[in-house]
């Protein structure tokens, strides 16, 4: 017995989603040679072995491309914290912030140079700027969310979201290697240790500063 084949549609929506995945594939591998500006569609098209007609039939704009990138570095963390999901039993607040640091780590990892140019090209792009201020926002309000049900929690501030904001954009840079936050030529493990404390302090040690305060 042959097996049947694939009706056209099946085949065709195959074909396009190959097409759409080797455009994506295709800015992955371009940042690593040059900047998120000096893209333009030609060459997209040209090194994913696609039409320009066939980039603007899946994507409107090379925006658009990253935008997908991002939302799927979004997934990615969800998928390793399940969903920002709240401390472990028995884990201390030490080990949490050290854990959600690493995972943000691991996200910037697999998707280098992405995450780091976007970040790098906020404060120039209207549009990247945008972008990232979705995806900032959504992890803000899942952190907030996490810290309001954890009882432990002792913020330095009563403005949890500006307090977590404040938080993620240093771990952003930090693990972007931003010289500003690293220093030149140092090694980067030293500025995500203190990013670490920053989240244990910032979120777990207000009690013990307004005791000191006081």
């Amino acid at each position: 017995m042959t097996a049947e084949p694939s009706p056209p549609h099946e085949a065709r929506r195959s074909r396009g989603d190959r097409q759409r995945d080797a455009i994506i594939a295709a800015v992955r591998e371009l940042l690593h040679e040059g900047s998120f500006a000096d893209l333009s569609v030609s060459t997209i098209s040209e090194r994913a072995g696609v039409a320009r007609s066939g980039f603007y039939f899946y994507f409107d704009s090379k925006y658009a491309v990253l935008a997908v990138i991002i939302a799927d570095a979004m997934a990615e963390l969800d998928k390793l914290t399940h969903d920002f999901a709240p401390r472990d039993e028995g884990e201390s607040p030490s080990d949490f912030a050290k854990r959600m640091v690493g995972y943000a780590a691991i996200v910037f990892a697999s998707n280098d140079p992405i995450m780091g140019a976007c970040n790098l090209a906020r404060n120039t792009d209207a549009q990247i700027r945008e972008i990232m201020d979705d995806f900032q926002d959504t992890v803000v309000d899942k952190i907030v969310g996490l810290v309001e049900n954890d009882s432990g929690a002792r913020p330095v501030s009563d403005d949890l979201p500006a307090l977590v904001r404040t938080l993620i954009a240093v771990t952003s840079m930090t693990l972007a290697h931003d010289s500003a936050f690293v220093g030149r030529d140092q090694d980067p493990e030293r500025a995500v240790e203190i990013v670490e404390r920053l989240w244990l302090s910032g979120l777990w040690g207000g009690e013990n500063l307004r005791t000191h305060s006081a």
